[in-house]
């Protein structure tokens, strides 16, 4: 399986994996499968870390990019950049959600073929998306 993470299962794959519910944390964890974060939720947590400080993730946000990736890659995961068809699709998405960091990770599941692991209950509404609840 090729996964992609949402934001905040990232902070929580680092600092409380507890939280994950056992079909999501042992997907996470399988060798066997890919799982990424989109270059799109390292900019959400930096811009939400700005404005109030994620403490569970302090250490990794305040130490730049490189920390970034050697949180992720310590923890078996890659990341996902941002590409022109992903931007595409994400504006073609219908507006049922918002934020435009979560339409983002749709876009780039959807493009990629992905599973999105998330607990947001809004992401269900979209046609085409697989998902993998928190």
């Amino acid at each position: 399986m090729r996964i992609l993470i949402d934001s905040h299962v990232f902070v929580w794959v680092k600092s409380v994996p507890e939280n994950l519910n056992d079909q999501a944390r042992a997907a996470i964890i399988d060798p066997d499968n890919e799982v990424f974060v989109s270059i799109a939720s390292a900019w959400e947590l930096w811009l939400k870390h700005a404005k109030k400080p994620i403490v569970a993730c302090a250490p990794i946000l305040d130490s730049g990019a490189t920390a970034f990736l050697d949180a992720a890659q310590q923890s078996g995961i890659a990341l996902l950049e941002i590409t022109l068809e992903h931007a595409a699709k994400a504006a073609t998405l219908p507006p049922i959600h918002r934020d435009p960091f979560d339409r983002m990770l749709i876009a780039q599941a959807i493009t990629e073929r992905l599973t999105l692991v998330t607990g947001d209950p809004v992401f269900r509404r979209y046609k085409g998306l697989r998902l993998l609840e928190t």
